[in-house]
C-alpha cells in the first residue's frame, strides 16, 4: 500500500487543505516559491509534494526526487507537471477536476451573454467618456444553439445554464453516447453538422493532439457567419492567429477567451481586437472554487493513505485495485512467481492463469507480472511504471480466470505456480514438477530443473546456510536460503537458476 507521511506544499493554498492533512495524520511543512535546486533538495525529506500553478515539477525535478510518490495539483491543470517524466519515475500525478467545475462553467456563461451584449467593449467606451448607446447593438441569445465540444462537468453545467436562457444546446464528445448526452438536454451531433447548426461554439476539452488547432480558419468557413467562439479550456484549442483573420473577415462574429497558447499572451493582433473579450486566466478564480480544490487534494491524499481509493490520478490507475491489505497479498504472490518464471526463461509473452478469487485485481495483473519480471534489473519499478516499462520492452500479458486457488504463470513454455496466503508467497510447483511441501517466497531460491541424478551438489558452505531443501518430483531440486553474501550468490549461479525475492 502506498503511504504518504509527510507533503510539501510548495504553493500558496487554503489553510483548510493543511488542515484536513493534519487530521488525516499527515506531516505537513510550508515552503514556497523554492528554486529548482533548494525544492529538490526539500523534497528529499517529503513523501509528495502539493502545487497549484507557479511551481514546476519538470523531468529535472522527479529525476532529482527518484522516492518522490505523489504530486498532487490543487486544480485541473498539469501543464507545470511532466506527467510522462512522472510516470517514468513511478511516482504518482492528480489533479482536482471537479473542484474547478462550476467555476469554470460559470465564466463560460458570463462569456456568453457579455459577448452578445458588448459589455466589454461598453465599459471601455463609458471610461474612455464616451457615450456609444447606438455603436454595441447585441443579440439575445433566447432561441440561439450552442454548440459545446466535451461534455464533461463543465460543460454539461453550462449546458444547463444557458438552457435556462432559452438557448438550444447541440454537442459532441466521442466518449459520451448520445442518450447520455440528452439526459442533459443536449442534442449529439458529429463535428461537421456542428459547425452548420451553431451559432456560439464553447470548448471544453484537454489539449492533446486531437484537439490542438481544433477551431481553425478552416473550420470557421464552414460555420454560419458570425459564429461566436469561447474558450475557458486551454490555450491551443483555438488557433489564435487564424481566429483573428476569421474576425477580420467577418466570419467570426466574437471571441472571448481565458487562455492562451502563452500566458502571459504576447499576441497583441488577438488582445487588441474589439471583436476580442479576453481575460487573464481566470476560470478557477473563484473564493469557492480554491477552497474547494485545496480541501479536495487532501482529502484525496488521505483517502489513499487509508486505502479508500485512488482519486484524481492520472498515472497508476490499476493502484485503485490493490490498495488493501489482502489485494495487496494478492499481487504481491503474482509478482512473486513472476520473479521465479524470469529466472527460468526470457520470454515476453506471458500467460497468467488466476483463481476466480482475484477478480478485483484484474486491472493489476499486468504490472505485478512486469514488476516480477523485472526485479533484478535495476530501477524504480512499482504500479506506476510497469505496464509503461513492460510495454516499452516488448511484454505482452494476457490473464484468464479459472476455478481453483492457485496462480499459474507460463512462459516460453515454462511454468510456475502457488498461491498466496497472510504468512506470504508459497511456490508449489515449477516447470510442472511439484513442491514435495510449498515454499515460502521469501531469502534466496536456487532451482536447478536436471533430472536427480545429474543435480549440481551444494558445497559444505552452501549447505550450512540451506533453511529447506527439497528434490523436486519429476526432477531438479530447490533450495532456500535466508541471505547469502555476494561471493556466495555468484558460487550457487554458477549451477542454479537464483531468485532473490525481495
Amino acid at each position: 500500500m502506498i503511504k504518504i507521511n509527510s507533503v510539501l506544499i510548495a504553493d500558496e493554498i487554503e489553510q483548510p487543505c493543511i488542515d484536513s492533512l493534519v487530521k488525516g495524520g499527515v506531516n505537513v511543512v510550508k515552503k514556497t516559491k523554492l528554486p529548482v535546486n533548494e525544492l529538490i533538495r526539500e523534497l528529499q525529506k517529503h513523501d509528495a509534494v502539493v502545487v497549484r500553478s507557479a511551481t514546476k515539477i519538470t523531468r529535472a525535478v522527479f529525476e532529482g526526487c527518484p522516492n518522490l510518490k505523489l504530486v498532487a495539483r490543487a486544480g485541473t491543470g498539469v501543464d507545470n507537471i511532466d506527467v510522462d517524466a512522472g510516470t517514468e519515475n513511478g511516482t504518482i500525478v492528480m489533479n482536482t477536476p471537479a473542484g474547478n467545475s462550476r467555476s469554470a462553467a460559470e465564466l463560460t456563461s458570463t462569456l456568453i451573454l457579455s459577448m452578445s451584449r458588448n459589455v466589454p467593449q461598453g465599459v471601455a467606451s463609458m471610461k474612455a467618456g464616451r457615450w456609444d448607446r447606438k455603436l454595441f447593438m447585441g443579440t439575445e441569445v433566447h432561441g440561439k444553439t450552442l454548440a459545446i465540444i466535451g461534455l464533461g462537468r463543465i460543460g454539461q453545467i453550462v449546458a444547463g445554464q444557458m438552457q435556462a436562457f432559452g438557448m438550444t444546446t447541440i454537442g459532441f464528445d466521442p466518449m459520451v453516447s448520445a442518450e447520455t448526452a440528452a439526459k442533459s438536454g443536449i442534442e449529439w451531433l458529429p463535428l461537421e453538422e456542428i459547425w452548420k447548426r451553431a451559432d456560439y461554439i464553447t470548448v471544453h476539452v484537454p489539449l492533446i493532439p486531437q484537439t490542438k488547432n481544433l477551431i481553425n480558419l478552416e473550420v470557421l468557413r464552414k460555420c454560419r457567419k458570425g459564429v461566436k467562439i469561447i474558450n475557458v479550456a486551454r490555450g491551443g484549442i483555438v488557433n489564435e492567429e487564424e481566429i483573428v483573420e476569421a474576425l477580420n473577415e467577418g466570419i467570426c462574429g466574437g471571441f472571448a477567451v481565458d487562455v492562451y497558447t502563452e500566458e502571459p499572451p504576447t499576441n497583441r493582433a488577438l488582445i487588441d481586437h474589439p471583436k476580442v473579450s479576453c481575460l487573464p486566466h481566470l476560470g478557477a478564480s473563484t473564493i469557492e472554487a480554491q477552497e474547494r480544490v485545496a480541501v479536495e487534494v487532501a482529502e484525496n491524499i488521505v483517502a489513499l493513505n487509508e486505502g479508500r481509493g485512488l482519486f484524481g490520478a492520472l498515472n497508476g490507475h490499476c493502484l485503485g485495485a490493490v490498495l488493501d491489505e489482502t489485494k495487496v497479498q494478492v499481487v504481491k504472490a503474482i509478482t512473486d512467481l513472476a520473479q521465479v518464471l524470469a529466472s527460468l526463461t526470457s520470454t515476453k509473452a506471458i500467460k497468467v492463469k488466476c483463481p476466480l478469487s482475484a477478480k478485483g485485481v484484474e486491472r493489476a495483473i499486468p504490472s505485478a507480472v512486469i514488476m516480477g519480471l523485472l526485479c533484478q534489473s535495476g530501477g524504480r519499478l512499482n504500479f506506476v511504471n510497469a505496464e509503461k516499462k513492460g510495454k516499452e520492452l516488448g511484454y505482452e500479458v494476457s490473464t484468464e480466470f479459472v476455478s481453483g486457488a492457485e496462480f499459474h504463470i507460463n512462459a516460453g513454455g515454462r511454468t510456475v505456480s502457488g498461491y498466496y496466503s497472510p504468512a506470504g508467497t508459497f511456490i508449489s510447483e515449477i516447470d510442472g514438477r511439484k513442491v514435495p511441501s510449498p515454499v515460502l517466497a521469501m531469502g534466496v531460491l536456487a532451482i536447478t530443473l536436471a533430472t536427480n541424478g545429474n543435480s549440481p551438489i551444494l558445497s559444505d558452505q552452501l549447505r550450512t546456510r540451506v533453511s529447506v531443501e527439497y528434490g523436486l518430483f519429476g526432477g531438479g531440486r530447490l533450495a532456500l536460503f535466508e541471505k547469502l553474501t555476494g561471493l556466495e550468490l555468484e558460487e550457487i549461479s554458477r549451477a542454479y537458476n537464483v531468485v532473490q525475492f525481495a
